[in-house]
């Protein structure tokens, strides 16, 4: 079951300030690999213990998922590593301000909210706004990856990407959706998703290299 939370209502629209790079990271100059919607955590957790030379930030609107992701992080003892409480359309983009130039290559947003019904489709975490302040941030060349178990939110998200003239779609092989999680480690969900033996459909996009946004 999956455990909704109202992205739109009156207490999450309370801006938070994040802390900076340069409190989070001891090494605060590596790349960073951006996670939104980190559920447990442990798929950053595998990453970061994998790949020591870069940053990774998970950000989850579940505060207690965030406590509990954040514990297991310091049981590993992960410098590289952080998990972070907020409302990413209400507060990322002045994170995102604070990064050095070309910093941020990899952002993931995996098995997000569905919000079904038609009058929830604004809660849902990508939107245009969303989208542009990533490609502003993010280096040229950099990843925006994405996947879900459910065809309609990843048809509606792939959508809101295609519209827009920030990424260029990768295509492996000839095929719209990728066949395998291209960093080689799989979020829970995901997971679970295998063991049923149901499809999960994601996409890579590559931010486009000859546009600047301001």
């Amino acid at each position: 079951m999956r455990q909704h939370v109202n992205p739109l209502s009156h207490f999450f629209q309370l801006p938070l300030s994040l802390p900076s790079k340069s409190i989070l990271f001891k090494n605060s100059h590596h790349p960073i690999h951006l996670d939104i919607g980190s559920a447990k955590g442990e798929f950053l957790i595998e990453l970061a213990v994998k790949n020591p030379n870069w940053n990774f930030v998970g950000l989850e609107i579940r505060e207690s998922l965030v406590s509990s992701s954040e514990k297991k992080r310091k049981q590993v003892g992960l410098q590289n590593l952080r998990f972070l409480y907020c409302n990413v359309n209400i507060s990322l983009d002045e994170w995102l301000s604070d990064l050095d130039l070309e910093q941020l290559k990899r952002v993931s947003i995996q098995f997000p909210d569905p919000w079904f019904k038609r009058k929830h489709l604004k809660r849902r975490v990508l939107n245009k706004s969303l989208l542009y302040s990533i490609a502003r941030s993010m280096s040229k060349d950099g990843e925006l990856f994405i996947q879900s178990d459910i065809f309609k939110l990843i048809e509606y998200m792939s959508n809101v990407i295609d519209d827009s003239i920030y990424f260029d779609r990768k295509v492996f092989k000839g095929l719209k959706w990728l066949e395998q999680n291209p960093y080689q480690v799989s979020t829970d969900r995901e997971l679970f998703v295998l063991k049923q033996n149901l499809p999960i459909y994601r996409a890579m996009y590559i931010r486009n290299s000859a546009l600047f946004i301001n």
